[in-house]
């Protein structure tokens, strides 16, 4: 008798005679004679008694065959033979519709489902092919059955969904003093700790290129102005050693002079140690400058990935107000005004100013000439993006001004919006952890269920008890997930695990990580907020009041279910406001197919980002941050405010500093501003001329605009998949 059946990805499952009716049945309904349930009832009841107690689907679905055969049905038979036979072409068909989509170096979806990726080097190919075929793997062995249904009908998205086997885990922010301290080991070699500036900048670009081929999502360094600040002191003290074997002096007194700022000055009029000092001091920022550029385009050129792929890397600083770190922030931000090659806008890191009273943003704030300065570059070049540390929800009691450690009480963030910093099971801080993996909640599907019926509480009451089993089946994913990826070794990440993940130090090379794995996050994401108020309600949170205080209503029930899971489950579970880009599209389509076209709603081909107000709609910056702000605080795993801003921005810093007053008032956490600027694919030459067709550079007509997608530039829009290029086109600007 059968009692198990050991499926095509070889997990042994319990033996199902409803499976056998199900199927005999629909083989019986395209037939003349139509359905005929006992004799598919008896056909399963022989199935079960004649078989092995283990069997395999395909001897099963023989041992069917034979028994319709022997039947009364013959015709039956041949229709179930048929389905088979069309069910293993369609696997094999679909594998290799898309296999040989990528080997023609198609631009479509699936070839540009992520904007940083060159899908058409063999590289990127190689790494298409595994990453299509691993899917269906994830799909088929990974998931549990209401998982597995709950992403083939289109309520949840598992993002990385291709790394799942591998146990990746997402993102982290690295604490760089450890590897510049005390060196770098990666299982494949090693260096000596860092003695100079230059050697520093090297060891923060390796310490993310390595580390982005253990994880499946970004890198990023917490403190870049704290972490490389001694380095400009050493560098000080090199110099002033190089010029006492010049002038034959000894010069150890001033090694430790105070130094107000690190500026450039003309030694005319200058005698002594006071020239002796200035001399130091200009050689020290030259090098210091000449690291950053190394810095910024290592990291635009190195690859990672198998070589297809730039570090997605970000950086954070701004509150350092130490002369040492005044100088790597205000070097940085000459690098980045300065650009790239030849004078393009750096795609990488991504730079995020953290913006807090008392340091960095008011008048009378030490470092208030660099804020001025880091909004004047965001005007030409995007970035910094800017991080709120006086948001009610970023604020850290631990934070103390004279503490020279207190950048490990200052919240920090990936650049596309990731957040970590809350912690049930460690240290509140962001330095050492990660995203573990996320999952995204399509909302606006449970939405459309819901929106014909005709009372609006038993409408949205409907909502919020489909919104809450989605929400259950989110938390369950993440946490088989979780037990999957626990069950990894230290020495599958000899980096990462080295150290750099909070807690890994003292793990030995076969140690599982499961005794540290819980410092990261799993979080839940969701998105098409505004479509989903329009179906329930009538009008977006952009337009209607009733619909903001409903909006507010689901993503703060969202963010209490969500804190909810993290006891039950014991997990820091926390709620993320999506920054789709492969999935802006993949929602929508279903979604269309299932329900047709309907206004407002699926007649896009994108939903919108998480709880933005949509890219069409026109309203101005201060209604913007007004509408949107109040949702940050829920959002805890991460967020961003956007304003498109119209003109030339180069020589407008005000306007940037006037939306990040906007995040102060509105308590936004973190914010970016978008603006026009042309790109020369030829030759680089950028400039905001609108409409701008020819370049003045190299004449050439290979123009395109560069643009934000989800918290990162890319460099050619010829990387978007059809939904983002769809949502750019609609984007407005907000006045």
């Amino acid at each position: 008798m059968v009692k198990y059946v050991i499926k095509r990805d070889g997990r042994k499952v319990d033996f199902d005679k409803k499976k056998i009716i199900d199927a005999v049945l629909k083989a019986m309904n395209v037939t003349d004679k139509g359905e005929d349930f006992v004799l598919a009832a008896q056909i399963a009841v022989d199935v079960a008694n004649y078989g092995d107690e283990e069997m395999s689907v395909e001897s099963i679905q023989d041992l069917v065959e034979m028994e319709l055969m022997n039947s009364p049905r013959k015709e039956v038979a041949k229709k179930y033979i048929a389905y088979r036979n069309q069910r293993n072409l369609a696997r094999k068909a679909k594998s290799h519709e898309i296999f040989q989509e990528i080997i023609d170096a198609q631009a479509n979806d699936i070839t540009r489902e992520n904007a940083n990726m060159n899908a058409d080097t063999p590289a990127g190919m190689m790494m298409k092919f595994a990453s299509e075929s691993t899917k269906s793997y994830v799909d088929e062995c990974l998931l549990s059955e209401d998982v597995r249904d709950a992403v083939k009908n289109g309520y949840i998205h598992i993002h990385d969904k291709d790394y799942y086997p591998t146990k990746s885990l997402t993102c982290i922010q690295h604490p760089l003093d450890k590897i510049l301290e005390n060196g770098l080991r990666a299982g494949h070699g090693e260096s000596r700790p860092a003695k100079r500036i230059e050697t520093a900048a090297v060891l923060a670009c390796i310490s993310m290129e390595t580390v982005q081929n253990e994880m499946h999502g970004g890198q990023a360094i917490p403190a870049f102005d704290f972490y490389l600040a001694p380095f400009v002191r050493k560098t000080f003290q090199e110099e002033l050693k190089k010029l006492e074997a010049y002038d034959d002096q000894d010069y150890s007194r001033l090694y430790d002079v105070e130094i107000s700022d690190y500026l450039r000055h003309d030694l005319t009029g200058l005698k002594g140690d006071e020239k002796a000092v200035q001399q130091a001091i200009n050689q020290t920022v030259g090098r210091v400058h000449q690291s950053m550029e190394a810095f910024v385009h290592n990291m635009n050129t190195i690859h990672s990935r198998g070589g297809n792929q730039v570090v997605f890397s970000s950086i954070n600083y701004g509150t350092d107000t130490s002369a040492e770190g005044r100088c790597i922030i205000r070097e940085i931000l000459n690098t980045t005004y300065e650009g790239v090659g030849n004078g393009s806008t750096a795609i990488f890191p991504i730079q995020i100013w953290k913006k807090k009273r008392g340091v960095s943003y008011l008048p009378e704030d030490p470092n208030y000439d660099l804020y001025k300065f880091a909004c004047k570059v965001s005007a030409r070049r995007f970035f910094p993006n800017f991080l709120n540390l006086d948001a009610s929800y970023n604020v850290d009691d631990a934070w103390k001004a004279d503490d020279p450690r207190r950048f490990e009480h200052e919240v920090a963030t990936m650049g596309c919006r990731t957040r970590v910093y809350g912690n049930k099971f460690g240290p509140k801080t962001s330095i050492g952890r990660g995203n573990l993996s996320f999952t995204t909640i399509n909302i606006v599907r449970i939405a459309i269920e819901c929106m014909n019926i005709e009372n609006k509480e038993e409408r949205i009451a409907a909502f919020m008890e489909k919104f809450d089993w989605a929400l259950n089946i989110a938390a369950k994913q993440l946490d088989e997930r979780f037990q999957f990826q626990k069950t990894a070794l230290k020495k599958q990440f000899p980096l990462l695990m080295n150290g750099l993940w909070l807690g890994s130090d003292n793990l030995e090379p076969n140690d599982c990580i499961e005794s540290v794995l819980n410092q990261g996050t799993l979080a839940i994401g969701f998105i098409g907020l505004a479509e989903t108020l329009i179906a329930l309600v009538g009008k977006h949170h952009g337009e209607s009041e009733e619909a903001q205080e409903l909006g507010l209503r689901i993503i703060s029930h969202m963010a209490e279910k969500i804190n909810c899971f993290t006891e039950s489950y014991q997990h820091n579970y926390s709620c993320f406001a999506t920054p789709a880009e492969g999935l802006s599209g993949r929602f929508t389509k279903m979604d269309r197919k299932k329900f047709g076209n309907i206004p407002g709603i699926t007649d896009k081909d994108y939903y919108t980002n998480s709880s933005h107000i949509p890219v069409y709609y026109h309203c101005t910056p201060q209604h913007k941050a007004k509408i949107e702000g109040p949702y940050h605080k829920y959002e805890g795993a991460g967020h961003i405010f956007y304003v498109e801003i119209d003109g030339d921005a180069t020589h407008n810093p005000e306007a940037i500093m006037a939306i990040v007053d906007l995040m102060d008032k509105y308590d936004i956490g973190y914010g970016s501003v978008n603006h026009n600027r042309n790109r020369c694919l030829d030759c680089g030459y950028e400039d905001a001329t609108e409409g701008l067709k020819e370049c003045p550079h190299c004449h050439s007509t290979n123009i395109d605009t560069l643009q934000r997608i989800t918290g990162y530039l890319v460099g050619t829009t010829n990387r978007w998949n059809s939904a983002k290029l769809a949502e750019l086109k609609d984007r407005v600007v907000h006045k």
